[in-house]
């Protein structure tokens, strides 16, 4: 290992030691109670078994995107996620599923592998270092530099250089991140598009449509959930509330009390009455999205109306819901960039917007992606 490496390391090792009680406690937290353990001291966290293909994502949206790689290379993949939520996403395509563990913990736990294939931006060190290391070709895939991020990655160059010492090929979204990824050291880069276009949403259960117009506010995050009950009346339509993150459902669903307790409003919970009978309903369920994507009229796209991001609109589009989406997009705008037909709008808009559904238009896709690209690479490896 070289100098940098080891003191590398040896940075990692010193956080790591003075985490630990705070860890200890963080993990008392039911939303904790499984992915710390496995992370930062591997419970029931087991290696992979040697010369697998090995993929790599963060969270849900990153892994239902490699979904078709899992599923092409079936018993051969091995997949590792962050968050509670990927690791969930996960189990729904494969078996050999894991938590990444912290960095210190990867020069012992990585076996051998055929491929590592990373999804995006986790551009963890240690991960690349050891996996090429001990044999594997390493990929970097949907790779992109976001607006917001470039200024921090050039900050951290002398990181990143490194990082990508280490990986094989990288395949970007645009030819803008192809420019900015080679800035920071990336080599063999091949621009294939957003593969979160590669694949068709579907749903998993057909839902009755309403009636009434449906309005969708999707994957919605504190704050809006206020700002869309408040810019919301009876006459719009239905309206259908599905926040981002299960933990916070218990909150929503008070706020959404007291909204209709003022406002003589019918209401319930998904989780308890799966019909769309009331005037608003709370999906406090994951993994339905599409299928309420499938009869909705309008979506409105969350983490945008606050200092989020924003979130995909590709399936909302592929549903042909009309879209509303707040100007935060920063994380997103590729995407965005791949439909006609959305609406991006101040916060104070949104209640005109509602007002004017019928007036809205609906989205086109304008472009496709391929994994076939991907896929090649990795069968031109393992051979």
């Amino acid at each position: 290992m070289s100098l940098f490496s080891i003191f590398y390391y040896l940075l990692l090792s010193f956080v790591y030691i003075l985490a630990i009680p705070y860890l200890i406690f963080k993990s008392r937290n039911p939303k904790y109670k499984n992915a710390i353990p496995s992370k930062f001291f591997l419970k029931n966290n087991p290696s992979f078994k040697e010369n697998g293909i090995w993929f790599h994502s963060c969270s849900m949206g990153e892994t239902k995107a490699i979904k078709p790689l899992i599923d092409y290379y079936k018993d051969e993949a091995n997949v590792s996620v962050i968050t509670n939520t990927g690791y969930e996403e996960a189990l729904k395509s494969s078996s050999n599923v894991r938590y990444l563990p912290f960095e210190i913990f990867l020069p012992f736990w990585i076996n051998k592998q055929k491929v590592l294939v990373v999804m995006e931006a986790e551009l963890w060190f240690m991960l690349f270092l050891i996996a090429k290391k001990k044999g594997a070709k390493t990929f970097l895939i949907n790779a992109r530099i976001s607006d917001k991020s470039y200024n921090s990655y050039k900050r951290f160059s002398f990181l990143y250089k490194r990082i990508f010492k280490n990986i094989d090929k990288v395949f970007a979204q645009s030819n803008l991140d192809k420019k900015r990824l080679e800035e920071l050291g990336a080599r063999n880069v091949q621009v294939v598009g957003n593969i979160k276009l590669a694949q068709t949403p579907k749903v998993t259960k057909v839902l009755e449509k309403t009636d009434d117009v449906l309005i969708t506010a999707a994957s919605t995050h504190k704050n809006e959930e206020e700002l869309i009950l408040n810019s919301y009346k009876r006459s719009y339509g239905k309206l259908v509330i599905v926040p981002r993150h299960p933990e916070r459902f218990l909150e929503v669903d008070l706020l959404i009390k007291e909204y209709v307790k003022n406002n003589a409003l019918t209401y319930h919970k998904y989780s308890q009455q799966d019909n769309f009978d009331s005037d608003i309903i709370l999906v406090d369920k994951m993994g339905i999205l599409n299928n309420i994507f499938a009869i909705s009229d309008l979506v409105i796209l969350g983490g945008a109306f606050e200092k989020i991001g924003g979130h995909n609109p590709i399936e909302p589009a592929f549903f042909n819901c009309k879209i509303i989406s707040g100007k935060n997009i920063f994380n997103q705008k590729p995407l965005f960039e791949c439909i006609e037909n959305y609406y991006l709008i101040e916060n104070e808009q949104l209640g005109d917007y509602l007002n004017n559904i019928d007036n809205l238009k609906k989205p086109i896709l304008k472009k496709v992606g391929s994994i076939d690209p991907i896929i090649k690479e990795i069968n031109g490896s393992t051979r």
